[in-house]
């Protein structure tokens, strides 16, 4: 695992990590708390998620506070909760006639069959993620939602490869994009600059040579033990002014990084997400930020894979 700072480089954003290395997952925290204009774009089709309506340019409410990501499948959605617990004790939220309504998107991913089913993350681990946030270097790996994060699941998780969470910055003069990404798809994770395969389906579950997910398709090889419980999740953020609409395209524009560095990607297996954040007053053109946020996405989806450590038995690309 290392440290670094990546999508915190946008002045105003933090995150936090919650980790349970015992029961293999975890959730991690994007704090927006002055309230960010945002939108998400969904590709995959296996999706877990809540709140996403307040993203629509049609919703009322003009800005959110938080996101969270969360492994233990749909039970994890809870720990959204915990942030909004903690966001309101601050006084942060969508000011009402009786209080104040933190708003906060989460999105889940599937890591029940790594450790324990039994646990997962909720309100508590929300709120420890919120107290552990920092502006700073983040915790990249086996951390957080991407403690239990997998890739390469054609053939059974006991094939497949650790992936976790990453993060990278992207820049153009003094506009920045960064990018926050938990990895867990059923495809490899490539790297984005040679197109090789960095982990993924192995060939055996003693072997260290890759399989290859999308020749097996082709060939129409078993895909024995896969379901629809593979997901990766992903934030953009953004120091550049955007309405709703322009932060709704720049999250369609964050998949190009889940397209240079997953394949297969977006699949029916799959609930592939992208949120994206407008936080700050930089003027720049839509399909710059875009450019930017595929190239940060893609970066840290690499990140997510080089940095994951060999947890529950499954192996990873660092020792």
């Amino acid at each position: 695992m290392s440290f670094v700072q990546g999508i915190t480089a946008i002045d105003g954003i933090r995150v936090g990590h919650a980790t349970d290395r015992e029961a293999v997952t975890g959730c991690t925290v994007v704090l927006c708390e002055r309230g960010a204009v945002a939108g998400v774009d969904i590709r995959g089709g296996a999706t877990g998620s809540e709140e996403l309506d307040v993203l629509s340019p049609s919703h009322i409410t003009p800005h959110i506070h938080a996101i969270m990501l969360s492994g233990g499948s749909a039970f994890g959605l809870e720990a959204a909760s915990g942030a909004r617990r903690w966001l309101e004790r601050r006084g942060i939220g969508f000011r009402t006639g009786a209080a104040m309504v933190p708003i906060v998107p989460g999105a889940i991913l599937y890591d029940l069959g790594i450790g324990k089913a039994g646990v997962r993350p909720g309100r508590e681990m929300g709120e420890a993620a919120c107290e552990a946030a920092t502006g700073g270097e983040i915790e990249e790996g086996t951390a957080g939602a991407g403690t239990g994060a997998t890739c390469g699941k054609f053939f059974g998780l006991r094939r497949a490869m650790k992936a976790g969470i990453g993060t990278a910055l992207a820049e153009a003069g003094a506009i920045k994009v960064g990018a926050l990404v938990a990895v867990n798809p059923v495809g490899d994770v490539l790297d984005p600059e040679t197109g090789q395969i960095l982990a993924g389906a192995r060939t055996a579950p003693d072997s260290r040579e890759f399989a290859d997910t999308v020749k097996a398709m082709k060939q129409g090889l078993s895909r024995a033990g896969v379901g629809r419980t593979n997901t990766t999740l992903a934030v953009v953020a953004t120091n550049a002014r955007l309405t709703k609409v322009e932060a709704n395209r720049l999250a369609q524009f964050a998949h190009h990084g889940f397209v240079r560095a997953i394949r297969p990607v977006h699949t029916s297996m799959d609930g592939d997400l992208a949120f994206a954040l407008s936080y700050g007053d930089a003027t720049a053109p839509l399909d710059l930020l875009g450019l930017l946020a595929g190239e940060a996405v893609a970066a840290a989806i690499a990140r997510a894979v080089r940095e994951a450590t060999p947890i529950a038995g499954v192996p990873a690309l660092r020792p």
